[in-house]
């Protein structure tokens, strides 16, 4: 926060810049500002502040453009602090938690002037606004350059939120439990029978240099993060260190869990209503009895959000339950390559945003290095017949994951049952057909030459084949319809009892009877080309006009 009198010297400094610079904007705004052009300048200046390392952007609006920048005023806002408030939380919408850090009222004997400070883009986090990212081109506002991109998000591999040290925090900070359990799983990690003593021998301070919690002695953000007592959180302030359940059904509840995230982690999936539920195959006596979620599948995501949250947005882990779904939500984008290169392409990542956490947790028996956690957990959603999980990246810097604890459709289930040749990635398109996503051409002739889809793209539902494996006929029957002679049968004793009869009338009698994967237009012109093809093998003819003026009789 600046005091009026650093504010005045500050106006009046940038006042005497020679010309607009990349991170100070004047603009007149007599009257008002279009907030998402307000957005728009945040996003620009934000990271032009961070490319030219300066501790703050500025936005000064009531002052004119050209030096020597006079002074003219601005209405917009006048005597409504609220509104203006208002204005850091809207933007803080758009720019994904980004907001000003301060919107100052700087009342001179020549006008009114609003500044809007600025914060610069965090490291390796570029400021968007509403998923587009904005620069400075000398005095223009134009998209951020993929340089400059590039350049701030490499910023990330240069700064590890997580290796600082808490100078002010000492052993007493940490949780007793937790370092027995961390003790217990350094050993587990070992594989070696004879360490467990050895390790039990160590004081606490050779533990946690071994386990990689500390640096040089002293205590870093990830040894509180997994080992600290909850009272100790306020060393890593203004990160709330927390993981949040949530219930969202019928019902509603809410708890947060605090750190030591080595205990938090099993609290949290205690919290979570895991009934047992039974699946029913189609060729044996007693159903299967599985667990709605399994522990080492929420076990590991959370994990993973753990391992993976950038702490530098100083927001929270939050695990939602629904009726069917658990949806696991961590900050920050897909670090190292995509979801499909470690599902379907086994691939090992080259770089992490918490090195030093991750190292840790690796240690502790928590995670892995390997990529391989992401595709375990879609090997065991596989094992368990339930819907493959979903990760969703559509918001930037936020990763969204969603674990299904309840079947789909019954089917798709029972087809894993039967048809243990299927790979992961067959696997994973049936899963999007079943919840009606879409799927490419070439995917969708791969199935089809399998016998495991049917229907026209890219309307796809179960084959036939499947359909009676899995006593789905009736749903079969409804997506296939009947064959076109069925129709013609019906149109010639329509006719038969009408003697002449219409368009409206024969749509009527047949719209419902056609497959319902196909739209009202493209019933519509089947039926069309089925009375075009009764006429041509001479069972009807029209005596009427053109379209609907038609008049179908028996030849």
């Amino acid at each position: 926060m600046f005091t009026e009198k650093e504010l005045n010297e500050k106006f009046e400094e940038m006042r005497g810049l020679p010309a607009e610079t990349e991170w100070v904007e004047f603009k007149r705004a007599r009257h008002g500002f279009a907030e998402n052009d307000l957005g728009e300048y945040f996003s620009a200046l934000s990271n032009e502040a961070n490319l030219k390392k300066k501790p703050h952007g500025w936005l000064i609006l009531g002052v004119e453009n050209p030096p020597p920048h006079n002074i003219i005023g601005t209405d917009w806002h006048r005597g409504n602090r609220a509104s203006l408030d208002e204005l850091k939380h809207k933007v803080g919408v758009g720019a994904s938690g980004h907001t000003f850090t301060e919107i100052y009222e700087l009342l001179l004997p020549a006008g009114r002037v609003l500044m809007f400070c600025i914060p610069p883009a965090p490291a390796g986090i570029p400021t968007p606004w509403k998923g587009h990212y904005y620069g400075r081109d000398g005095e223009s506002l134009v998209p951020l350059s993929i340089h400059e991109l590039e350049e701030i998000r490499g910023q990330a591999s240069q700064f590890d939120w997580t290796a600082e040290i808490c100078p002010k925090s000492t052993e007493a900070d940490l949780d007793e439990g937790a370092i027995s359990l961390a003790r217990q799983k350094f050993i587990r990690k070992q594989h070696v029978r004879d360490m467990a003593e050895a390790v039990e021998r160590w004081d606490l301070n050779t533990f946690l240099e071994k386990a990689r919690l500390i640096r040089n002695g002293q205590m870093t953000r990830a040894a509180l993060l997994l080992l600290g007592k909850k009272e100790s959180a306020h060393h890593l302030s203004p990160n709330p260190a927390q993981i949040t359940w949530r219930l969202s059904t019928d019902e509603e509840a809410y708890e947060h869990f605090g750190p030591p995230f080595l205990l938090a982690i099993d609290k949290v999936f205690k919290r979570i209503r895991n009934v047992k539920f039974r699946i029913q195959a189609y060729n044996r006596l007693l159903p299967d009895e599985i667990d709605k979620y399994d522990a080492k599948i929420v076990l590991e995501a959370l994990n993973n959000c753990i391992a993976h949250q950038d702490y530098g947005e100083n927001a929270r882990i939050i695990v939602t339950e629904k009726a069917d779904r658990l949806i696991l939500q961590n900050r920050g984008n897909f670090f190292d390559g995509s979801v499909e290169d470690y599902v379907l392409r086994e691939r090992t990542p080259e770089r992490y945003r918490n090195t030093f956490l991750a190292q840790a947790m690796v240690n502790l028996d928590m995670i892995d290095t390997m990529g391989m956690g992401i595709r375990r957990i879609f090997q065991q959603q596989r094992q368990r017949y339930l819907p493959m999980p979903e990760y969703d990246l559509s918001e930037v810097n936020r990763v969204v994951m969603t674990i299904y604890g309840r079947q789909i459709d019954e089917n798709y289930g029972r087809i894993l049952m039967e048809r243990k040749d299927l790979n992961l990635a067959e696997i994973i398109a049936l899963d999007r057909v079943q919840k009606s996503q879409s799927i490419s051409r070439e995917t969708a002739r791969l199935l089809r030459n399998k016998g495991l889809v049917a229907g026209r793209y890219p309307k796809l539902y179960l084959a036939a084949e499947i359909a009676a494996a899995t006593d789905t006929l009736v749903d079969f029957t409804k997506h296939e319809a009947f064959d076109k002679q069925y129709y013609k049968d019906l149109v010639i004793k329509f006719l038969g009892e009408k003697d002449e009869c219409g368009p409206p009338d024969l749509q009527r009698l047949l719209l419902e009877k056609l497959s319902d994967l196909l739209s009202e237009k493209q019933r519509k012109a089947k039926i069309r080309n089925l009375l075009q093809e009764m006429a041509r093998e001479g069972k009807i003819r029209n005596i009427g006009g053109r379209g609907n003026q038609a008049k179908w009789v028996l030849e």
